[in-house]
């Protein structure tokens, strides 16, 4: 087994003092085996998730003090939530279009599952391509968005997840291509992020029941 304790990453500077509040917390866990599918119990809690969704519940989303936090801080990076969505605002929009959730693989579920529990948003990473732990910093003029020949470039101020060499994902945006966990037998690395108005412990909760999902005992 691998999985860590939820450690929090480093923030730059500049960041810190403009955004106090935001923090990046990582743990990493391991995929024992590939698997054709999620596990029975996962489906199952995703069909519960899709009936406890509906209507009333879905409704009240945005009183709910964590979904709240994200959009509070949506804004105050300059991001407008009711275009660009939070992740659990973005995941009920989809419950909405397609009727309910719909398992994809043991990855997917786990983040899913994780997010409509907590309200909390993990990614995953391929742990193997990482270099040293994550952070949060503002990008560089023409910086690449990973490390692939082809990644596309970043303008200046960006806020970005990185790891001590390179961007690798986008401040609650698209993964860097080529750098996100995939559902095969490895060793992701997850990361979360903390808001102003989000407590410390449902951050946690959410990277540890990631962990557990992802590792069994399938």
């Amino acid at each position: 087994m691998v999985r860590s304790e939820p450690a929090p990453g480093w923030c730059a500077p500049e960041v810190r003092e403009e955004l106090p509040g935001l923090r990046l917390l990582q743990a990493s866990a391991r995929i024992g085996r590939a698997r054709r599918g999620s596990p029975p119990a996962l489906r199952r809690r995703l069909h519960e998730l899709s009936n406890r969704w509906a209507g009333p519940h879905a409704i009240n989303l945005r009183r709910r003090p964590v979904p709240a936090a994200y959009r509070v801080f949506f804004r105050h990076i300059g991001l407008d939530p009711d275009v660009v969505r939070t992740p659990i605002e973005e995941a009920m929009v989809f419950r909405m279009l397609q009727g309910g959730f719909y398992s994809k693989d043991l990855l997917a579920d786990a983040l899913l599952i994780a997010l409509l529990d907590t309200g909390v948003p993990v990614w995953a990473l391929d742990g193997a391509a990482l270099d040293g732990q994550l952070g949060i910093r503002a990008s560089r003029t023409g910086e690449p968005l990973g490390r692939d020949p082809q990644a596309p470039q970043l303008p200046a101020g960006r806020l970005v997840v990185a790891d001590s060499s390179v961007a690798l994902a986008v401040l609650f945006g698209e993964l860097a291509p080529g750098h996100a966990a995939r559902p095969v037998a490895g060793e992701p690395a997850l990361f979360s992020l903390q808001v102003p108005g989000v407590p410390t412990v449902h951050v946690e909760e959410a990277l540890w029941m990631t962990c557990t999902m992802l590792e069994g005992p399938w």
